[in-house]
């Protein structure tokens, strides 16, 4: 169901998908001061989350208006992070904390490069939500504290679905300007 060494900007750049984890706030159930959120959003994958309690390990991604979800990407690196690397992460959805429902369940041995995980509803269409929940249920080599070095959040984008490419070659000067503008 899911798939590894896959490129999130792929979707973004074909004109298929946007990253909206931007429109969202982004709350931890723990983390290592200066392991936080802002290294999880970063896009560097020389950077991560570090959790810091006991299991599971949350990662809650809250919009302010229903969002349409299709695809999360989480980077992890199990060559860097062994023990500190998920191997079974749950996504729920909802409206808030306390009507979250399990949509997603994956099993990840010793990941390393971005993992894809496609949300959807029981028609197998994108979902509309409020809130997502990446919870860390187990980690490898049964390790206590998580690491998450990236995550991805993708809406499908509105309309056709018809990327540039689509549309055929720019012939003029005025519309070449404007071929590569989202």
């Amino acid at each position: 169901m899911s798939g590894t060494e896959r490129d999130p900007l792929a979707g973004e750049r074909a004109g298929a998908v946007r990253e909206v984890g931007l429109h969202a706030i982004w709350t931890l159930s723990s983390c290592k001061p200066g392991f936080g959120i802002d290294q999880l959003r970063d896009d560097c994958m020389d950077t991560y989350w570090q959790s810091d309690g006991q299991l599971p390990h949350l990662v809650n991604i809250q919009f302010q208006r229903k969002t349409v979800i299709s695809q999360i990407y989480i980077y992890t690196d199990y060559k860097l992070d062994e023990s500190y690397t998920p191997s079974r992460i749950s996504i729920r959805a909802g409206t808030h904390f306390n009507d979250l429902q399990e949509v997603e369940v994956i099993e990840l041995s010793e990941p390393t490069g971005w993992v894809l995980i496609p949300i959807k509803d029981i028609h197998e269409r994108p979902i509309r939500t409020f809130m997502i929940q990446i919870a860390v249920v187990s980690n490898h080599q049964n390790g206590r504290d998580t690491h998450m070095r990236q995550i991805k959040i993708h809406s499908p984008c509105e309309g056709r679905g018809l990327a540039l490419d689509d549309f055929g070659t720019f012939n003029s000067i005025h519309f070449q300007k404007y071929s590569t503008i989202r």
